[in-house]
């Protein structure tokens, strides 16, 4: 293909870059060259992709089309390779913190972070009661302790609103699994403990559900495919599943998600596009769908996802919830999919920041001793939001080309959100340039394309690709074509951007960003059978999202209003490696801000209220 070669961007020195408000660097948008496909067009694309005549010369096309070649295979640039964003601990120093003791049980962290929460009568700073909000983990916790609410009723309830939810003519598609009896009988085990007056923790009876890409008994994990359990089988809970349960919660079942996690609307062809509780003609984003919508519809409190591409900060912010991502290598990997093996981190979507971080506390902690750690564990400490000090003198960094880089209406709100924490707070936001944005992208996404197609590659070899998506096969296809010599490649791209945002982080505490790109977009029928092609769409979304994964970053997202239609808008925080407690406060002080314009979905169950 040498005729067809495309010039490869010759890179500066990163102490060569400027990345001050003056700087000179370029801001390039995503340059997403191909039309949205589903249906037969999807068919007729990956039949051809997957042919041996045409498919190579296509997907050289499509790569230098898009800039892959000219960013990332034929780039120049001196920065030796990192291949796992591990980073070293730090003490940081942050503000109206309490350091956990190592050795502590998941319930004895889940109480600690309690110890850290506001007392309910101090939640509403600004005098204002919101004109809806969910249901807490503190709140189901004193139901059930009242007596008055078991979590036996609840499950009841549960089940019926997961059977209605799921049937038509809702097919809210919120779940591929679920167990009623099983719920129920993790319900009656909590009803006993409570009428014993012995609860494990706060989450005893509290319903979470678990994203299909992490190992939960007594289901199949699937990936959102109709094949991947019959290669690999579930021999057991995932680490972070057994710290739940050994808190008491109730695992109520496996949510829908993105075939492979290989997209970002939430589209799945074989279990059926996730809705979005807002506007069930929307999607919900992906890939971690069902895990946000569950929550948004009230139907648990908080769901756990994996976020590989901004997949459980994506669909939260369409959703209208919390989406929290902590720094790679926090929580343990042990019994998830290894899709992702140097992007993907389990993550919360929750309601509220109060109930991300006490489920965060239950989750995080010391690798399992089968799993080895090259560096020094890092040390845990809790934010201290009851604290009367509230975290003072934070500096926010804003890319101004890049925030702005979106809708109108979530470039109107986001900023708007941003002015708030300044009035009220008197933090101060300052500018700053992030060189090779879109370079990051590519990268990243010729990373978790290499790395899915390596985990995969013994059961891809004995697949029939009919029991495949169209639009995963189309993926797939993609994927396969990257070299070893482009991986490396990307890996020097990522050292590089570790370097400029080590460098950010010198001069603030965290970095702002929209959520998405775009709010909510329709799902349309052409893609209920086949999945969609949609990249421009796909770019956006994913557009703030790449730093917390490629990077090893924690991240945070909160509901902070809605567009025209609606639909929920969220703000980001990236904070530097280990910052939980920072980003925590941070999350908090922002939705206390936007807790009172809340607004209830159009699909929401109110699983609390006592007919």
């Amino acid at each position: 293909m040498g005729l067809f070669r495309a010039e490869g961007v010759v890179y500066k020195p990163v102490e060569n870059v400027n990345l001050g408000p003056d700087s000179d660097e370029f801001y390039l948008q995503a340059n997403v060259k191909a039309p949205r496909m589903a249906g037969f067009l999807v068919k007729i694309f990956a039949w051809f992709l997957e042919s041996r005549i045409f498919g190579t010369f296509l997907l050289y096309i499509l790569k230098r089309n898009n800039l892959i070649h000219k960013l990332v295979t034929n780039a120049e640039l001196k920065e030796s390779p990192v291949y796992v964003p591990m980073h070293p601990f730090e003490e940081l120093n942050e503000q109206e913190v309490k350091h956990i003791d190592s050795g502590l049980s998941p319930s004895e962290q889940v109480q600690q972070a309690i110890n850290c929460l506001p007392l309910p009568s101090e939640k509403i700073v600004n005098g204002l009661k919101p004109s809806f909000r969910r249901w807490t983990i503190m709140d189901y916790y004193k139901a059930y302790s009242s007596g008055e609410i078991t979590p036996c009723m609840i499950a009841e309830q549960l089940v019926t609103a997961i059977h209605e939810s799921s049937s038509p003519p809702m097919d809210m598609a919120f779940f591929i699994n679920y167990d009623a009896e099983d719920i129920l009988r993790q319900a009656k085990e909590s009803t006993r403990r409570y009428g014993r007056g012995e609860p494990i923790s706060a989450l005893d009876g509290v319903p979470i559900a678990i994203k299909d890409e992490i190992d939960c008994s007594p289901y199949p994990t699937t990936g959102g495919t109709k094949w991947l359990h019959k290669f690999r089988s579930c021999k057991g809970d995932a680490c972070c599943v057994m710290r739940l349960r050994s808190c008491g919660a109730v695992i109520i079942g496996k949510t829908n998600m993105h075939e492979l996690g290989a997209g970002t609307s939430g589209i799945n062809p074989h279990y059926g596009a996730t809705r979005n509780p807002y506007n069930p003609g929307m999607i919900s984003g992906g890939s971690s769908s069902g895990s946000a919508a569950v929550v948004a519809a009230g139907l648990c409190p908080v769901a756990l996802g994996v976020d590989g591409g901004g997949s459980v900060r994506m669909p939260a912010a369409l959703c209208g919830v919390v989406g929290f991502k902590p720094t790679f290598g926090r929580v343990p990997h042990s019994g998830v999919l290894p899709l992702n093996w140097t992007v993907g981190m389990v993550g919360v979507l929750a309601g509220t920041i109060e109930d991300a971080f006490i489920v965060y506390a239950a989750i995080n902690g010391p690798l399992p001793s089968h799993e080895t750690s090259a560096i020094p564990l890092p040390k845990v400490y809790f934010p201290l939001l009851q604290s009367t000090n509230s975290v003072s003198n934070v500096i926010l960094a804003r890319y101004g080309e890049w925030f702005s880089d979106c809708g109108d209406d979530i470039r109107t709100c986001c900023s708007q959100a941003l002015h708030q924490l300044s009035e009220k707070f008197g933090w101060k936001t300052v500018d700053v340039t992030i060189p090779d944005i879109e370079s990051m992208r590519l990268a990243h996404y010729l990373t978790i394309g290499s790395e899915c197609t390596a985990a995969l590659s013994s059961y891809l070899e004995k697949l029939d690709n009919a029991e495949s998506g169209w639009d995963l096969r189309v993926a797939l296809c993609v994927y396969g074509s990257f070299s070893g010599e482009e991986y490396i490649k990307a890996q020097k791209l990522r050292s590089r951007q570790m370097q400029f945002h080590r460098n950010i982080f010198t001069k603030a505490d965290v970095i702002v960003t929209p959520t998405v790109g775009v709010t909510a977009y329709p799902i349309f029928d052409d893609a209920l059978k086949t999945g969609e092609l949609d990249y421009i769409n796909g770019a956006a979304l994913v557009r703030y999202q790449i730093a917390g994964n490629f990077l090893g970053l924690p991240a945070v997202t909160v509901p902070v209003g809605y567009d025209k239609n609606g639909l929920p808008i969220g703000l980001q925080f990236i904070g530097r490696p280990w910052s939980e407690p920072t980003l925590i406060h941070i999350a908090y002080a922002m939705q206390s801000l936007c807790v009172s314009k809340y607004r209830k979905p159009q699909v929401f169950y109110d699983l609390l209220t006592k007919d």
